[in-house]
């Protein structure tokens, strides 16, 4: 049997936990499996990632664990032979991944960008660990989480061969509504950043504390012990993938909150959008430029900047109204933003760069 269509050299797909590439990799794989073509996954074996393992034998593809660049160099062969390599932000020792990957793979290179306004920021600091400048001009094609202007700097800046927008996606299949009495107000699923920390604080830790009278939720991972949760808060150290569409379920409005540097980069949708839109639960998120390219603020989404906001939204849309805008948004979501689409425009984006690579000067 010839090489593997693709490999993939990512931080995780075996392990959701105190990550959000996991379930990225995991709906763009299968989706992309499920087109016909055959995967290669290659991850660095972390003991926090093991402890927290929940995907050990992916059906959609062939999952290795390597222990170091001296074990990875047991899939050079497969790195040589596949039609394409993709290399995802945040891998251990991504420079020297990248270079054995552009060193030795015959078909296409990309890097996958799903942190590209930090990525950005590590790069101009000089203090970037899985990327450098001439890496960076050395893929053949960029993909970022991160559209609009963004890509113009990457090519100008650090000499992107070709920078393109691959957003997140969701999988519909895994993520849909399951017709639950919500239990909490306003929910929020997500592990702790610092830069995220303070617009919690605004959306959701204030509001709960000036009404006691609602219930409120945040899950997800690694929150520091000082954190002063109101009473009326439930804390939830993890929620696995397959629990996902529960949690969205069991609030009436789930809660985006978007990274510093993706606030400032803009066009930086974050998979959480897509999931509780998915599941049929309306959003309330932070504002940031290119939100409106996803969902249209007051139709499909309740934008709101601090906590006054979140409470006119709580007491004041009614029932029937909420009801419209998670509709809404489920269908804007479900028409171009699943992992079936995104695994079509990877094909796209990988064939234009084939052709390109065979082109004449």
């Amino acid at each position: 049997m010839s090489g593997p269509d693709l490999v993939v050299l990512g931080l995780s797909l075996s392990s959701s936990w105190g990550n959000g590439h996991a379930t990225t990799w995991r709906a763009l794989l299968s989706a992309y499996a499920a087109a016909g073509h055959r995967v290669l996954f290659l991850e660095r074996d972390r003991p926090w990632y093991a402890a927290h393992r929940d995907l050990a034998d992916p059906d959609f593809c062939r999952l290795v664990l390597y222990d170091d660049l001296a074990d990875l160099d047991r899939y050079r062969d497969a790195i040589a032979s596949a039609r394409a390599v993709m290399v995802g932000s945040y891998v251990p020792d991504g420079i020297a991944v990248g270079r054995m990957v552009q060193a030795t793979a015959r078909g296409v290179t990309a890097f996958y960008d799903i942190d590209t306004p930090v990525t950005i920021a590590a790069l101009a600091a000089g203090t970037c660990d899985y990327l450098s400048p001439d890496l960076a001009a050395g893929y053949d094609l960029y993909l970022s989480f991160t559209g609009g202007p963004t890509l113009r700097r990457l090519e100008r800046a650090f000499g992107a061969r070709a920078a393109r927008a691959l957003f997140c996606a969701v999988d519909a299949e895994a993520y849909r509504p399951v017709g639950a009495a919500p239990r909490f107000d306003l929910g929020y699923l997500g592990t702790y950043a610092a830069d995220r920390q303070p617009m919690l604080e605004r959306l959701l830790i204030e509001p709960a504390r000036l009404r006691p009278d609602l219930a409120f939720a945040v899950a997800g991972p690694q929150y520091p012990a000082g954190i002063e949760w109101p009473a009326n808060v439930t804390r939830i150290d993890h929620v696995g993938p397959a629990d996902h569409p529960a949690f969205y379920g069991a609030c009436r409005y789930a809660l985006n909150v978007t990274r510093a540097d993706m606030v400032r980069a803009g066009h930086s949708p974050s998979v959480r959008l897509f999931e509780a839109a998915a599941c049929g639960t309306p959003i309330v998120s932070d504002p940031w430029d290119g939100l409106d390219a996803i969902l249209e603020p007051g139709r499909e989404i309740v934008v709101a900047s601090d906590t006054e906001a979140v409470l006119a939204a709580l007491d004041g849309i009614p029932d029937h109204e909420r009801a419209a805008i998670a509709r809404r948004a489920r269908a804007r979501v479900l028409g171009a933003h699943t992992a079936v689409h995104r695994a079509a425009e990877l094909s796209r984006l990988l064939e234009a760069a084939a052709a390109e690579r065979v082109a004449p000067a």
